[in-house]
Protein backbone atom coordinates (compact mmCIF):
# COMPACT_ATOMS: atom_id res chain seq x y z
CA UNK A 1 0.00 0.00 0.00
CA UNK A 2 1.11 3.83 -0.65
CA UNK A 3 1.56 6.31 1.44
CA UNK A 4 -1.21 8.45 1.35
CA UNK A 5 0.58 11.48 2.24
CA UNK A 6 3.38 13.33 1.43
CA UNK A 7 5.39 15.34 3.60
CA UNK A 8 5.84 19.09 3.64
CA UNK A 9 6.17 20.93 -0.35
CA UNK A 10 6.89 18.59 -3.04
CA UNK A 11 8.45 19.58 -6.68
CA UNK A 12 6.08 19.63 -9.32
CA UNK A 13 7.43 18.67 -12.68
CA UNK A 14 5.63 17.87 -16.33
CA UNK A 15 6.08 14.41 -17.26
CA UNK A 16 6.28 15.51 -21.34
CA UNK A 17 5.50 18.62 -23.37
CA UNK A 18 1.95 18.26 -23.97
CA UNK A 19 1.32 18.71 -20.24
CA UNK A 20 3.52 21.97 -20.17
CA UNK A 21 1.43 23.62 -23.23
CA UNK A 22 -1.98 22.13 -21.64
CA UNK A 23 -0.63 23.98 -18.37
CA UNK A 24 -0.44 26.98 -20.35
CA UNK A 25 -3.56 26.78 -21.96
CA UNK A 26 -5.02 26.33 -18.35
CA UNK A 27 -3.52 29.06 -16.83
CA UNK A 28 -5.09 31.23 -19.80
CA UNK A 29 -8.32 30.04 -19.30
CA UNK A 30 -8.72 30.05 -15.72
CA UNK A 31 -5.38 32.08 -13.84
CA UNK A 32 -6.52 31.46 -9.97
CA UNK A 33 -7.86 28.44 -10.39
CA UNK A 34 -4.83 26.74 -12.13
CA UNK A 35 -2.84 28.43 -9.28
CA UNK A 36 -4.39 27.01 -6.64
CA UNK A 37 -4.06 23.64 -8.20
CA UNK A 38 -0.15 24.36 -8.12
CA UNK A 39 -0.41 24.82 -4.27
CA UNK A 40 -2.48 22.51 -3.71
CA UNK A 41 -0.83 20.22 -5.71
CA UNK A 42 2.89 20.75 -4.36
CA UNK A 43 1.87 20.67 -0.58
CA UNK A 44 -1.07 17.75 -0.46
CA UNK A 45 -1.27 16.03 -3.61
CA UNK A 46 -3.03 13.03 -1.61
CA UNK A 47 -4.96 14.98 1.12
CA UNK A 48 -8.01 16.64 -1.01
CA UNK A 49 -9.70 19.01 1.18
CA UNK A 50 -12.21 18.98 -1.66
CA UNK A 51 -12.65 14.91 -2.70
CA UNK A 52 -15.25 16.45 -5.17
CA UNK A 53 -12.68 18.26 -7.05
CA UNK A 54 -9.12 16.08 -6.11
CA UNK A 55 -9.07 12.71 -6.43
CA UNK A 56 -7.81 9.53 -7.31
CA UNK A 57 -8.65 7.81 -10.81
CA UNK A 58 -10.47 4.74 -11.19
CA UNK A 59 -9.63 2.06 -13.01
CA UNK A 60 -8.51 1.64 -15.88
CA UNK A 61 -6.48 5.10 -14.73
CA UNK A 62 -5.89 4.64 -11.54
CA UNK A 63 -2.23 4.09 -12.16
CA UNK A 64 0.11 5.27 -14.54
CA UNK A 65 4.18 4.16 -15.41
CA UNK A 66 6.28 7.51 -15.51
CA UNK A 67 9.41 6.76 -16.19
CA UNK A 68 9.76 3.45 -15.49
CA UNK A 69 7.28 2.89 -12.27
CA UNK A 70 4.41 2.63 -11.71
CA UNK A 71 2.21 5.41 -9.75
CA UNK A 72 -1.49 6.09 -8.38
CA UNK A 73 -2.89 8.59 -11.21
CA UNK A 74 -5.16 11.42 -9.79
CA UNK A 75 -6.98 14.16 -10.74
CA UNK A 76 -7.80 17.96 -10.03
CA UNK A 77 -10.67 19.28 -11.65
CA UNK A 78 -9.51 23.51 -12.34
CA UNK A 79 -12.94 24.09 -13.35
CA UNK A 80 -16.08 22.30 -14.73
CA UNK A 81 -14.24 21.34 -17.56
CA UNK A 82 -10.46 21.79 -17.20
CA UNK A 83 -8.49 18.81 -15.67
CA UNK A 84 -5.05 17.61 -14.47
CA UNK A 85 -4.23 14.21 -14.18
CA UNK A 86 -1.38 14.07 -12.26
CA UNK A 87 0.89 11.15 -10.27
CA UNK A 88 2.83 11.64 -7.14
CA UNK A 89 6.22 10.12 -6.31
CA UNK A 90 6.33 9.58 -2.36
CA UNK A 91 9.95 8.58 -2.76
CA UNK A 92 11.11 11.11 -4.93
CA UNK A 93 8.71 14.56 -3.57
CA UNK A 94 7.55 14.98 -7.44
CA UNK A 95 4.38 15.21 -8.42
CA UNK A 96 4.84 14.33 -12.31
CA UNK A 97 1.73 16.21 -13.94
CA UNK A 98 0.80 13.75 -17.03
CA UNK A 99 -1.90 15.95 -18.76
CA UNK A 100 -3.38 19.39 -18.59
CA UNK A 101 -6.13 20.66 -20.45
CA UNK A 102 -9.00 23.52 -19.88
CA UNK A 103 -11.12 20.31 -22.18
CA UNK A 104 -12.52 17.44 -20.32
CA UNK A 105 -10.95 14.78 -22.10
CA UNK A 106 -13.56 13.11 -23.38
CA UNK A 107 -12.47 9.10 -23.31
CA UNK A 108 -13.53 9.46 -18.94
CA UNK A 109 -17.25 10.07 -19.95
Amino acid sequence: MRPHHLLAVVEIRFANNEAAKGWEELCRAARSNTWEAWVVLSERPLDPVNPGRQHPMKKPLAAHVVFGKELDQWQYEVTSSGRIWYCPDPDKRVVWILRASPEHPKWTD
